[in-house]
């Protein structure tokens, strides 16, 4: 008789090929970065197709008002006979850029402010005072009274949202900036008689990517919905820009006789903040050595 073999525990991955076991592997220690990773991937392919995708989020044909979920019209029409479903995808864009570009410019801005304050010593006190100071103001008010004095637009809306966000990377990058200063190598580096700016640049900077990584997803998430919110006071993008926020704004009249109207795009709205949410948590888990090595 044929001697069965019997596998050793263990034995049964290296069966498996490793080209399949490794992204399985990594998906099931990774459920929230993956999930929020394929939604917001989605999202952004959306976006970025929107201009070659079939529907015209601005034209308006009166004959076609508020109608239901459909044929030639997936998600309906609005109040003003516009296809839904493209306005949808085209608020991806305004969503996602502003969201993205309010992230990119306060990580940059705060992190210049924030390794010179806590990497030297002199500038420490003045920079954090007007941070304070910034900090106190609610950031959608300020971003209401920045908006009243200028003309609304895209490019006024990203710069109301990143004046409140930048105190919050200074603050982070100033408190990794403190504890790394403390540490051995940095004095050795010091007494060795390197420059600091050179300090900066070799010792310090590396070890605040992943906090700020980490920071940049919930701006984005948080960019997102004070965009959403700003547009539906009427204090954020034109009307005439299809957003998620103008959506909503135009259609709350609408509730009980055209409900898709708002649910589509508060459902998209969701969707994305939630991505970018989980997103931040799994790339959290990742970066922090203590929670990595716990997983």
């Amino acid at each position: 008789m044929t001697e069965v073999p019997v596998l050793e525990a263990g034995e049964e991955l290296a069966a498996t090929p490793r080209r399949l076991v490794r992204p399985w592997r990594f998906i099931r220690r990774n459920p929230s970065l993956v999930a929020g990773g394929v939604i917001l991937a989605i999202f952004a392919i959306l976006a970025l197709a929107a201009p070659w995708l079939p529907g015209d989020p601005l034209t308006m044909k009166p004959s076609n008002r508020l109608l239901p979920p459909g044929g030639a019209f997936p998600l309906g029409t609005d109040s003003l006979g516009r296809d839904v479903m493209a306005r949808v995808i085209h608020g991806a864009r305004v969503s996602l850029f502003v969201g993205f570009s309010v992230a990119i410019m306060s990580v940059a801005a705060g992190l210049a402010i924030g390794l010179v304050a806590g990497a030297v010593r002199p500038t420490d006190t003045p920079l954090m005072r007007l941070m304070d100071a910034l900090m106190a103001i609610p950031a959608i008010l300020l971003a209401i009274a920045l908006i009243s004095l200028t003309q609304a637009s895209v490019t006024t809306v990203i710069i109301a949202i990143t004046i409140p966000e930048i105190p919050r990377v200074v603050r982070l990058v100033r408190s990794v900036v403190l504890s790394v200063r403390e540490q051995p190598y940095i004095e050795a580096a010091i007494a060795g008689g390197a420059r600091m700016p050179k300090i900066i640049l070799r010792h310090i900077l590396p070890s605040t990517i992943p906090a700020l990584i980490v920071q940049a997803t919930y701006i984005c998430a948080s960019a997102i919905l004070v965009e959403a919110t700003l547009s539906f006071l009427g204090a954020g993008a034109p009307p005439e820009i299809p957003s998620w926020g103008n959506m909503i704004a135009s259609s709350r009249l609408y509730l009980a006789r055209a409900p898709w109207t708002i649910f589509c795009p508060g459902l998209a709205l969701a969707l994305v903040v939630l991505a970018v949410n989980l997103l931040g948590d799994g790339l959290r888990d990742r970066l922090d050595p203590r929670l990595a090595r716990r997983m």
